[in-house]
């Protein structure tokens, strides 16, 4: 279980090794994702809070990157945070998210993204549900719900 100095330790002297990587060009991405795609996970953009039905669903299953596919997230460690985004306490691997210190708009924060094709897809925060204490903050427009095998 990834707690928040596994985060903080990653963010600052590097992330575990993806299992597989995709690149493409800005406009093979353009191609692939809708608008709103696009501008949260390859600009860096946010959805409006309560944008998404994503946040009120707690049904099984998981949830990929919306870029690549590579699975992120289980529902299990899903849940309500009141923040208007989808949270989760745990990805599914240490390896399929990357964490990058992001000192944007005058806070410190630590930024997610796919460790498979680079999207961005939120932030983590040391301020979730016990055992872990994290919430990952993630847009629902960067995630897709896998079907079930």
């Amino acid at each position: 279980m990834l707690k928040w100095t596994d985060i903080t330790s990653f963010a600052k002297d590097g992330n575990p090794a993806p299992d597989r990587k995709v690149t493409l060009t800005e406009a093979e991405w353009k191609a692939k994702l809708t608008p709103e795609e696009y501008q949260v996970t390859r600009l860096k953009g946010t959805e409006r809070a309560f944008s998404s039905e994503m946040c009120s669903l707690f049904e099984p299953g998981q949830y990929g990157c919306v870029c690549c596919g590579t699975l992120l997230f289980d529902a299990s460690e899903k849940f309500e945070s009141g923040t208007g985004w989808p949270s989760f306490t745990q990805p599914v691997k240490e390896n399929s998210i990357a964490y990058i210190a992001d000192k944007s708009h005058g806070m410190y924060r630590i930024e997610t993204v796919c460790n498979t094709c680079d999207a961005h897809l939120g932030h983590v925060f040391p301020d979730g549900p016990a055992p872990s204490g994290l919430r990952y903050c993630m847009n629902a427009v960067a995630l897709k719900k896998l079907k079930e095998a």
